[in-house]
């Protein structure tokens, strides 16, 4: 038999789906399984998403439509761009995919050529790395520790830069830290990406969900309107994960090559759910403030229940829903106390080395779900943290 393509051999999968997997298999079985692994909220869209998306149907739009999305669907994404982070955006410079991941997907191949360095954050999305492999390209990882508040370090970025180093990925807020970059870190960043003529890929898919800071887009920056390309979509912020609506906003001269994948591939998203998408912008009943709200609750008390289980640190995210846990002084591997909390406790969450080396010792929770579901979750958690405690570092 003639072999896969040789791209199969470097490209991984995610962690979160792994885990998921065996924890249906655990309720197929009749086992009681709380969530924490996944990041989708446990909200829905608000009810006139769902009107508009069904007025859409009833009108006929379900039909093939513009590659780069509906021209009312793209005016309203540069209107919102303008609102919440204070972007000037032509409509013409976005291209809408069925979901960011997507988005992600076809700006990276429009702009790596085999050889082609690309500088992403460890622990960070596994698709950055995995994607840059797949494509030929060489993906250098720079580190998030906690000794730095898992904020990016310019300089040591800076080291990593060479010749062939074409992409600088950010995310902020990001996944699975839950950082937000700080303004000084972000403009060292644009200097380097100016010195170096290096194009910035600006995750920015968390930017709504965000606790006690302000973000700011790296598209805002000197000298990077021309070289930053914005992920986003409508997961996160309106709820909407199963929707598959996501967006890349880019450089005039890169958009042509987005659409160009676009047209060999998904052809354009389905119309009915781009007219849905226009009325979760608008976001009239305030969905987005009121989910939010909901989050910097569940982040204050479930950050501090996890800082009383034996051998857990946590340092409280400043946006996102993800719990980062240092378990170090758990005494035993992250992989091992995710498999007693899953087998043993019915508790679904990540060991960090699924989001790159750096993130060996940790381990990720999504607080996407209701208060009483995390506490819950803790007391479970308590229940069998016996099977580490007298391994566990006194501090």
């Amino acid at each position: 038999m003639r072999p896969l393509a040789s791209r199969m051999a470097v490209m991984t999968g995610e962690g979160a789906l792994s885990v998921y997997a065996r924890a249906k298999e655990l309720e197929r079985e009749g086992r009681s399984i709380i969530h924490l692994e996944l990041g989708e909220p446990d909200f829905h869209p608000a009810p006139a998403v769902n009107q508009a998306l069904k007025q859409a149907l009833d009108d006929g739009k379900d039909r093939y439509c513009a590659v780069a999305g509906i021209a009312p669907l793209r005016e309203a994404i540069a209107d919102y761009l303008s609102t919440t982070r204070r972007l000037k955006i032509s409509p013409d410079n976005i291209v809408v995919a069925p979901g960011c991941k997507l988005s992600l997907f076809m700006a990276m191949m429009a702009l790596i050529d085999p050889g082609d360095e690309v500088l992403y954050p460890d622990p960070g999305f596994p698709g950055y790395p995995s994607i840059a492999l797949g494509l030929g390209g060489v993906a250098v990882p720079f580190e998030l520790s906690e000794r730095n508040r898992f904020q990016p370090d310019p300089d040591e970025i800076a080291r990593k830069i060479t010749s062939r180093t074409k992409i600088l990925i950010t995310n902020s807020p990001g996944n699975p830290t839950g950082t937000v970059y700080s303004d000084e870190t972000q403009r060292r960043l644009a200097e380097l990406a100016v010195k170096h003529d290096l194009l910035v890929l600006s995750d920015e898919i968390y930017a709504r969900v965000i606790y006690g800071e302000k973000h700011i887009s790296m598209m805002s920056y000197p000298g990077m309107e021309e070289r930053t390309l914005i992920i986003d979509g409508f997961s996160k912020s309106f709820a909407m994960t199963g929707w598959r609506l996501g967006y890349t906003v880019a450089p005039p001269r890169i958009v042509p090559a987005i659409a160009m994948l676009a047209v060999n591939s998904y052809t354009c998203v389905a119309e009915f759910t781009q007219y849905a998408a226009i009325e979760a912008l608008k976001d009239r009943e305030g969905m987005t403030s009121r989910m939010v709200g909901d989050f910097v609750e569940r982040h204050d008390r479930f950050v501090s229940d996890l800082n009383r289980v034996s051998g857990f640190r946590c340092v409280p995210p400043a946006g996102a829903f993800y719990a980062w846990v240092n378990i170090e002084e758990t005494g035993i591997s992250a992989e091992e106390l995710c498999r007693i909390m899953l087998e043993e406790a019915s508790v679904a969450a990540i060991p960090g080395a699924a989001f790159g080396v750096a993130g060996t010792k940790f381990v990720r929770f999504s607080f996407a779900s209701s208060t009483a579901i995390l506490q819950e979750a803790v007391q479970r958690i308590q229940r069998v943290s016996s099977a580490w405690e007298h391994t566990a570092v006194v501090r």
